[in-house]
């Protein structure tokens, strides 16, 4: 699994990955991006916080949570 740090956030490409970054990002939840937004509706996934008017992130925690659910 990648290091998460212990607190902080997320973009979307850290959480889904992203291989056409150079370098590329592996992903720690490998799904399509909206498979992870129609999670994020149905509460499966957890809720991002709005950092800025363009920049949607998620809480480092939420993410360690969610992977210890599964």
């Amino acid at each position: 699994m990648n290091h998460l740090p212990e607190t902080g956030f997320l973009r979307l490409s850290q959480i889904i990955g992203n291989p056409d970054a150079e370098p590329p990002i592996p992903a720690i939840i490998p799904v399509k991006k909206s498979c992870w937004w129609a999670g994020v509706a149905a509460g499966r996934f957890p809720k991002p916080v709005k950092l800025g008017p363009r920049v949607t992130a998620w809480r480092v925690e939420d993410i360690r949570a969610l992977i210890a659910s599964v």
